[in-house]
């Protein structure tokens, strides 16, 4: 799934076309019975952001279009009248040198309601790390702290990925009860995912310490890396059980 810096980066990309009015077009089915173009079809793009994993495009006229990835989306910016494309996109605005395509993206609303719910930004500048820490801190004491951070009510925009690497550098375990871990350690581990992802949302490519790296040494202590899923939605977590606290956490 789309993390947090792909959607600032895709928001970045966007800003070609925003100040501008633009054609829109709903080539995809699903998104076509959505209603969407004949509303926005013409109105100026104001404004895109991200806000977590969703982008806000604001056009004239308060309207919103929210957009979430889900796990295979994807927006693409080109020239306009670049040569065409395989495939039939969600999504397709045109402004007068730019075209945006937006494929596989299966969430599509006229509404900036569901950013409401939403934590705090992790790629906020700065980020509330007090609050992103009160938010966990609501939560049931027995609750994983590596299934808490993809919680997108209690901090927006961390994904397996950065959950992974950031409690990696923080020399905190995944399996941590939030009720067992400090403060100190939330904020942690907060600071790093926030350190990464804009490391990331700048251009750098760091080497991954123990994302999809089970089975290999790790490179701070050479334990071997262990996975497992972890919350009801199983997503597989990373770690260092020698490294992490929580030796006596579930292995794989």
């Amino acid at each position: 799934m789309p993390e947090g810096d792909s959607l600032h980066r895709a928001a970045r990309r966007l800003q070609a076309l925003v100040g501008e009015r633009v054609s829109v077009e709903t080539p995809h089915p699903r998104a076509a019975a959505l209603g969407v173009a004949g509303t926005l079809d013409g109105r100026r793009l104001e404004s895109v952001e991200a806000v977590g994993k969703n982008l806000l495009l604001t056009f004239e006229g308060g309207l919103v279009l929210r957009s979430h990835l889900r796990m295979r989306g994807r927006w693409q910016v080109r020239e306009r009248g670049a040569r065409g494309w395989t495939g039939r996109p969600w999504l397709v605005l045109r402004a007068s040198a730019h075209e945006a395509l937006l494929w596989n993206g299966p969430v599509l609303e006229l509404t900036g309601r569901a950013v409401r719910r939403l934590g705090p930004d992790i790629l906020a500048d700065p980020p509330e790390l007090e609050r992103m820490v009160d938010n966990l801190r609501g939560e049931h004491p027995t609750r994983e702290l590596g299934d808490a951070l993809l919680d997108q009510r209690l901090v927006a925009g961390i994904g397996n990925l950065w959950k992974a690497e950031a409690l990696w550098r923080a020399r905190v375990s995944p399996w941590a009860p939030l009720g067992e871990a400090s403060d100190e350690e939330l904020e942690r581990v907060l600071d790093e995912a926030a350190r990464l992802m804009r490391a990331s949302l700048e251009g750098a490519r760091g080497e991954r310490a123990v994302y999809r790296r089970a089975g290999r040494p790790c490179p701070r202590c050479g334990e071997r890396i262990r996975s497992r899923g972890q919350g009801d939605d199983n997503r597989t977590v990373y770690w260092c059980p020698r490294c992490q606290r929580g030796e006596d956490r579930p292995e794989a």
